[in-house]
C-alpha cells in the first residue's frame, strides 16, 4: 500500500484537474449544465461576446479555472512528496 499511495495521489489530482477542464469545455460549447446553473465554461462563453467592452466577464472565469487546476496539481505534487516512501 505505501508504494501505490504516491502515484495514486498524483493520478487522482491530475484527474480532478482534467475533470474541471472537461466540464468547463463542455459548458463553453453549450453541452454542460443548462442556465441558470453557474458554470465557468458558460461564463466564458457568454463573456466572449463582450470581450472588447467588458473584458473582465471572460478574464476572471478563465483565471479561476487556471488557478484552481494549477492549485490542485500543486497540491497533488506536495502530497506525493509527503507520502513518498523513498524521500525519508
Amino acid at each position: 500500500m505505501p508504494n501505490i499511495m504516491s502515484p495514486l495521489l498524483v493520478y487522482t489530482t491530475l484527474q480532478i484537474g482534467i475533470a474541471i477542464l472537461d466540464t468547463a469545455a463542455l459548458s463553453f460549447i453549450g453541452l454542460g449544465a443548462q442556465p441558470p446553473t453557474p458554470e465557468w465554461g458558460t461564463m466564458l462563453s457568454e463573456g466572449k461576446e463582450y470581450i472588447h467592452d467588458a473584458w473582465w466577464l471572460a478574464t476572471f472565469p478563465g483565471l479561476a479555472i487556471t488557478i484552481v487546476v494549477f492549485t490542485v496539481n500543486i497540491l497533488g505534487d506536495a502530497l506525493r512528496d509527503i507520502f513518498d516512501p523513498k524521500s525519508a
